[in-house]
């Protein structure tokens, strides 16, 4: 009678179908396993800008010294918006010749040097980004790859997003043992998959064209959990 009990539920219920839901074996007792998903959305209070300096020298120590002045005053200017120094992290450094007739015509040669510095700069309080992006291309940042927005804190909304997976765990898989006519027994294991990991609002321009104060929305970010429910069936 016990296999086949597990054969009708095993009809019933569909092993492996995509609603994440799976009957174990007739190896031990029957088991019932469902997925649940929570997402958790917020309003943002973090913003990670990516900007940058490039300069050209006819020297590598030119460019490198030219590329230097512009970037400290961008820095001063924008810890002056009010960004901490804690919040400002340089995250390339690069400097490489300019090479001139690499189009096979000619023999290639250096014509100058480019330097490169790229800055992450967190800012804390969003009503300050757009001032933070006007200081920034003012004072010399020609290249700004992108915004992002996130939590300081992301755990709060973290841990709902997990208790409403369980909870959608739970009421799919009550429902699907409750078409075939059968109970959830105890919990034999959760297991989670996923983290924080929030839509990011993005955008790239030319710092050259931003003429006017920088428009920003941050929108909101979620947060989502996944996790994975094992319960035995009532005998």
């Amino acid at each position: 009678m016990r296999v086949l009990s597990i054969l009708f539920l095993t009809a019933a219920l569909g092993v492996g179908s995509a609603g994440g839901m799976a009957l174990a074996d007739d190896h031990g007792p029957a088991t019932i396993t469902v997925t649940g998903e929570g997402t958790v959305t917020a309003a943002p209070d973090l913003a990670t800008v990516s900007l940058g300096v490039t300069t050209q020298g006819g020297t590598a120590s030119e460019a490198m010294a030219a590329n230097s002045a512009a970037l400290s005053a961008v820095l001063e200017r924008v810890k002056a918006a009010g960004v901490e120094d804690r919040d400002i992290q340089t995250s390339a450094l690069n400097l490489n010749p300019n090479w001139a007739g690499t189009d096979g015509s000619s023999v290639p040669t250096i014509q100058g040097y480019v330097a490169m510095n790229q800055l992450q700069v967190r800012v804390r309080d969003l009503a300050k980004l757009g001032p933070v992006l006007d200081a920034a291309i003012a004072d010399g940042a020609n290249t700004l790859n992108g915004v992002s927005f996130g939590l300081q804190d992301p755990d709060p909304a973290m841990d709902q997003a997990r208790k409403d997976a369980v909870a959608e765990a739970r009421a799919r898989a009550e429902l699907l043992t409750a078409a075939a006519g059968v109970a959830l027994g105890r919990i034999v294991s959760i297991s989670e998959s996923g983290g924080y990991a929030p839509p990011m609002p993005m955008y790239r321009m030319e710092a050259a064209m931003a003429e006017a104060p920088v428009p920003v929305e941050g929108g909101e970010v979620g947060v989502t959990a996944n996790v994975t429910v094992v319960w035995e069936i009532a005998q």
